[in-house]
């Protein structure tokens, strides 16, 4: 199993009621196959808007998903609770280091 393979999904409540999916995986480019990708975004989707919020590249390597997993739930527990914003800018310090 891999985030290439596998993406972890997550859906996060917020405070004002908006329910984001949370994703951390290897993205999907229609000009570079998946296989041949080792980046992992870490994505903010409104699924009932049909947004994308927020994108940020993470330090992770495809083959990391524990710390995904980790990354996964700090980003929704911040959200849930109000202290994380749902904003690139907000998200990239969590990106920036394996949790």
């Amino acid at each position: 199993m891999s985030l290439r393979g596998e993406p972890l999904e997550r859906d996060a409540v917020l405070p004002d009621g908006r329910v984001l999916r949370v994703r951390v995986g290897v993205p999907e480019d229609s000009y570079i196959p998946r296989d041949q990708l080792d980046t992992v975004d870490l994505e903010l989707w409104d699924e009932a808007q049909g947004e994308h919020v927020a994108a940020v590249t993470t330090v992770l390597e495809p083959e990391q998903t524990s710390e995904g997993l980790r990354l996964l739930e700090a980003v929704v527990l911040g959200l849930e609770s109000g202290e994380l914003q749902p904003t690139a800018g907000a998200l990239e310090p969590l990106a920036d280091r394996v949790l």
